[in-house]
């Protein structure tokens, strides 16, 4: 599969302006024109692929603990707004599947990260192909995790998805040779980097093995800083907040 990435991608919709990974979010996406988003997927104790992205509910519901204690009936019943703002009350972490349909029906590209969910990958993955199989979807995707586990297993539950690596950091045992190694086993068509790893060097090694560049960050990056990302090579960032970037997205 061939995907083209825009320049700038919303994270997880567009989180400094709404509350991250919830419907809401991705509608203020839409609202700056933004024609990708990223969003973070785990799953529930009867397995329903939702959103959030921390290893716990705590930080952005009102629940507490593992998300797979809880059945999604009672993870939708949980406040994932007033966090953000407390009018925003009645705002709850949405399935998957509503993404799905959501972006299908805005024309926006989507980027699935697949969360590590500690002992719980394969059941992750399974639920996260069997509902984009079940779902046939029209729209443009691609799956990507820092988990190698999980691409591995989502590569051969649905062979012809576009993948993408993400990498935290390097070290003599994870060195830029061995993730692309990694990278061209899988058939990935992308490696993220976090910000404070990249270099015109490691970009360049990316873009002699064909592999498209994308860089996330901590903080929102603004745009001053990406037109630098783009000028060696970077392909697309993660955005927090694009309004630094409105005159680039009119």
């Amino acid at each position: 599969m061939i995907i083209n990435l825009p320049k700038i991608i919303g994270h997880r919709g567009v989180k400094d302006l709404a509350p991250e990974n919830t419907i809401f979010s991705l509608e203020e996406s839409v609202r700056f024109n933004l024609k990708w988003v990223e969003v973070d997927v785990k799953i529930s104790k009867d397995n329903v692929p939702f959103l959030l992205h921390d290893d716990l509910l705590d930080r952005t519901t009102t629940g507490k603990g593992l998300p797979y204690h809880y059945s999604y009936k009672e993870i939708f019943d949980l406040d994932a707004g007033s966090w953000f703002d407390k009018k925003l009350n009645t705002i709850y972490p949405p399935t998957l599947e509503e993404v799905l349909i959501f972006c299908s029906n805005n024309l926006i590209g989507l980027n699935i990260e697949l969360k590590p969910n500690k002992d719980k990958e394969e059941e992750n993955v399974n639920a996260v192909s069997a509902l984009i199989n079940r779902k046939k979807i029209n729209l443009e995707y691609y799956l990507s995790s820092f988990d190698y586990f999980s691409l591995s297993l989502i590569r051969n539950k649905i062979p012809n998805v576009a993948l993408g690596y993400l990498i935290d950091s390097l070290n003599e045992e994870k060195s830029i040779n061995s993730i692309i190694k990694d990278c061209l086993n899988l058939n990935c068509f992308s490696i993220g980097f976090n910000i404070s790893i990249i270099d015109e060097k490691l970009v360049k090694k990316c873009k002699e093995n064909n592999l498209i560049v994308t860089v996330y960050a901590e903080k929102n990056i603004e745009y001053t800083t990406a037109q630098k990302l783009w000028n060696i090579g970077v392909n697309s960032i993660f955005l927090d907040n694009p309004f630094s970037y409105e005159s680039f997205l009119v």
